[in-house]
């Protein structure tokens, strides 16, 4: 998995393809870019060939050398061992939307099979049948994604707005904003139970300013017929979120922003200069982060979206970043526990379209086989198949 490989996204694939026919195999942390270590297999190495994923086969004695290697004490590596196919369910609305979604293209081009699910579903109790759960551009505060201000006139957001009134209506919520706060709600108890969250983009900071703003109205009156409090700035309850804390929302209807958590507002980076850096992490004491950060590249281009880059002056101190744009006080890869479960916040929207807009078109994946940026949500996807360990004491 390191640069010698042909096409990375399609290796994750195939590791998950292994998965599914019952066959364990190893993740090499650090070794040569995150390799997986397959028993041989004729099958397997028939859906190489047809996927294009680069390999080789190593005789016992070289395959001996190689974990001997990634003992040492005194090397950075570790072996992982994957042996659940996780179930993969995705947040997201079952109607048409001008936009695309980084997880679920990744996933379909890597054919790694997932479930579509939104608002019903998960207010039905649906969740807990998965191990796995992506949000990705969502709005969980009821404000429609911030899209009154330029497309309030246009065909798909007054569908949207019907839809979602429609549903919430049918679910027993007298608002958009109170059904948000309940799947948001969901959401929480299922990591907490044990669970995996993966959110990208607004999925992020508008997850977690809802969980802070449970009961009190942050909705202008074109989004839910009545005023804002005024004062709920300072009545939001920190002790809720997952990730954020000491923010400040942004109750302007008019603002494509919730809050100041997002740093894309008043950033003067050039795209030429716009990267962040993955962290090291050791790969024999840190097992989560190093799995989570497994790359043939430590830097990454940056790639904007509604939610671009977090504050890091924001951001709870038991938080753990694992991206950043040190000379902007960036963090654009996070991650933390809630409850048994754990959950990772990316920043941006499309890891190869640096400014997507409302009505680009889909990113074609078989132009980056190889993408960095893209290689970090196949980790995550990977990261609940790993075997748990025993605590050290």
């Amino acid at each position: 998995m390191d640069e010698d490989q042909k096409n990375h996204l399609k290796a994750y694939g195939i590791a998950f393809w292994t998965l599914k026919k019952g066959i364990e195999l190893d993740w090499l942390l650090n070794y040569k870019g995150g390799s997986f270590l397959i028993g041989y297999n004729q099958e397997i190495e028939n859906e190489l060939k047809i996927r294009g994923v680069s390999y080789q086969v190593l005789p016992d004695a070289k395959v001996n050398a190689i974990l001997l290697e990634i003992s040492n004490p005194e090397v950075n590596m570790d072996i992982v061992k994957l042996e659940k196919v996780p179930k993969i369910a995705v947040y997201s609305p079952k109607n048409k939307l001008p936009w695309d979604d980084a997880v679920t293209m990744v996933l379909t081009y890597a054919e790694i099979p997932y479930e579509v699910i939104y608002d019903e579903d998960v207010i039905g109790g649906k969740l807990p049948t998965y191990d796995w759960l992506h949000l990705h551009h969502e709005d969980f505060t009821g404000q429609y994604g911030r899209f009154w201000a330029n497309y309030r006139n246009a065909g798909w957001y007054q569908d949207d707005v019907r839809l979602q009134e429609a549903t919430s209506k049918k679910l027993g919520f007298k608002k958009v904003s109170e059904m948000k706060l309940g799947v948001a709600q969901k959401i929480r108890d299922f990591c907490s139970g044990g669970g995996f969250l993966f959110a990208m983009c607004s999925g992020t900071d508008s997850f977690d300013i809802a969980l802070a703003a449970a009961g009190l109205d942050i909705c202008e009156s074109m989004f839910d017929g009545d005023g804002v409090d005024q004062n709920a700035p300072s009545k939001l309850n920190y002790s809720n979120t997952f990730a954020f804390q000491n923010f400040n929302l942004e109750l302007n209807p008019m603002d494509y922003e919730f809050s100041n958590i997002d740093a894309t507002n008043g950033r003067r980076i050039d795209r030429t200069q716009d990267f962040f850096t993955l962290f090291d992490f050791s790969a024999k004491w840190d097992v989560v982060p190093t799995m989570l950060t497994q790359n043939h590249d430590k830097v990454i281009k940056g790639f904007m979206g509604q939610t671009t880059a977090f504050r890091k002056s924001l951001i709870k101190p038991d938080v753990l970043v694992m991206g950043e744009l040190k000379s902007a006080n960036e963090a654009r890869y996070i991650h933390g526990e809630y409850g048994k479960g754990q959950w990772t916040f990316y920043g941006g929207h499309d890891p190869e379209d640096y400014q997507h807009m409302v009505g680009d078109p889909t990113t074609d994946l078989n132009l980056y086989p190889n993408s960095p940026g893209y290689r970090l949500i196949l980790n995550n996807i990977l990261f609940p198949a790993a075997k748990k360990r025993k605590q050290k004491t």
